[in-house]
């Protein structure tokens, strides 16, 4: 019983955390803390690290944070909890920093519906260069507009 709440609180952390790149990525990215996330939009860098990955420091102090109260207190779904939002961490960089943006040339050829929904959704987000008027905050998960021909 122990393993199936521990499943259930992975698969829910990892998917909560998809409403939360949303929320992030909207009201946070796109609101007061668009100083950050702005670089990402403009590219008028020549850096390879971007003001807009401290996002997902954020997020990996957080998962670390779960990870410290599973092993010093009792609190046994930090582990579960911790682990949900590296794997989601893990899968946004994956599809965002290195499918999407090609940060590492990896997955170049990767043309099944799923990926072209995502890159479009991602690209049609892009297209504001602005703060304000955007669409399609979402990483993973993306409206079916975007993957029909």
């Amino acid at each position: 019983m122990f393993t199936l709440y521990w499943i259930l609180i992975f698969l829910g952390t990892y998917s909560f955390m998809e409403f939360m790149a949303w929320f992030t990525h909207k009201y946070i990215m796109h609101g007061f803390l668009w100083s950050l996330h702005k670089d990402h939009h403009h590219k008028d860098h020549d850096s390879w690290f971007e003001r807009n990955d401290a996002f997902f420091i954020f997020y990996a102090v957080v998962s670390i944070g779960f990870f410290f109260l599973w092993k010093n207190t009792s609190f046994w779904a930090g582990l579960p909890i911790g682990l949900g939002i590296f794997a989601y961490g893990l899968s946004y960089f994956i599809v965002h920093d290195i499918f999407i943006h090609q940060r590492f040339k990896l997955f170049r050829n990767a043309n099944n519906w799923y990926a072209k929904g995502i890159r479009r959704a991602h690209k049609i987000h892009h297209k504001h260069l602005g703060k304000e008027k955007g669409e399609c905050f979402g990483m993973l998960f993306v409206p079916f507009k975007y993957f029909k021909k």
